[in-house]
């Protein structure tokens, strides 16, 4: 596999890389023309009532990356895992949140996960 990384929309330029949009919301106030990424995969994100119970509250945190894990193990071989698997295979794969914090976003969960062969 190639490497993993997390980013900020918008961070990542590198042609080599693909970047991937792991957000359940599309970024406001971007258009899809200037769309700074290659795929939106927006099955990957939390679950709506799990980012809303966090609420992006750093004392929740480590429970809130318990349960994202959950909600994860819980895809199994859905195409969105599929999609992104096949993708890491080929190139290197940058996940992007709009989120301000990334440090405290599911973004670094979901990178453990994969970088950990959870998904299969």
């Amino acid at each position: 596999m190639h490497k993993l990384l997390v980013a900020r929309v918008g961070e990542v330029a590198d042609p080599e890389v693909h970047r991937i949009l792991v957000d359940r919301l599309w970024p406001r106030g971007m258009s899809k023309a200037e769309a700074p990424w290659d795929t939106w995969i927006k099955e990957l994100a939390p679950s709506t009532a799990l980012r809303k119970w966090y609420g992006h509250d750093p004392e929740r945190y480590s429970d809130f990356r318990t349960r994202y894990w959950s909600e994860l193990e819980k895809l199994g071989a859905q195409p969105a895992v599929e999609q992104l698997l096949g993708i890491w295979k080929e190139q290197a794969v940058a996940l992007l949140t709009a989120t301000k914090d990334i440090e405290y976003s599911h973004v670094p969960v979901l990178r453990d996960f994969f970088l950990r062969g959870a998904c299969g």
